[in-house]
């Protein structure tokens, strides 16, 4: 289950809030219109399975919310410690950036962080298996998979160009204690 970790730009950068109550996680998403959820498979999957596997596993899911959002494409992205292009990928998402397509991942395996700004605040959601994150087109945020990543995620997009990233030239992201900082461990 996801944790969610409210840093305060106002009162400094240490954490001032962790919970994985959904009730709060819930409360903490709307004034940035971040979609949540929590799906399960609509039959065992093996570790590892392949991307038609993953999505035959989950098309009720994927198939409503690309009636919801207008979603073309699907794919399924796994990344694990061992691949040779992971530093760079990392990399790549750290920096605060925006899109103008939503960005939309359910995590079939593993986990990675979500980090979402406004004027206030940054968010840190931790996503986990089994959950659902749809961040908005045009919200400030970025992506960090940690040193060493364990995820397979769902990903849809409403334009074949997929993952397409205006970078906001904020420094905020290297302000912000990362994903494999000790407070991943919410209460």
């Amino acid at each position: 289950m996801t944790i969610l970790t409210v840093f305060d730009l106002t009162k400094g950068r240490g954490p001032q809030a962790a919970t994985r109550d959904e009730r709060e996680i819930l409360k903490a998403l709307l004034p940035f219109d971040v979609r949540y959820e929590r799906w399960e498979a609509s039959k065992p999957l093996a570790p590892g399975a392949g991307q038609d596997a993953v999505l035959e596993a989950y098309a009720r899911d994927v198939e409503r919310l690309q009636k919801l959002g207008g979603y073309q494409s699907v794919d399924v992205v796994r990344l694990n410690p061992e691949h040779p292009d992971r530093e760079a990928m990392r990399k790549k998402f750290l920096s605060e950036h925006i899109h103008l397509d939503d960005e939309v991942r359910f995590f079939v395996e593993g986990a990675g962080a979500f980090y979402l700004r406004n004027d206030q605040h940054v968010l840190k959601v931790v996503c986990e298996q089994g959950d659902l994150l749809s961040v908005p087109s045009h919200t400030r945020h970025w992506f960090d998979m940690g040193a060493k990543p364990f995820f397979a995620a769902i990903r849809l997009f409403t334009t074949p160009d997929g993952w397409v990233a205006e970078f906001t030239g904020d420094k905020v992201a290297e302000t912000i204690p990362g994903y494999d900082a000790s407070e991943r461990q919410a209460a």
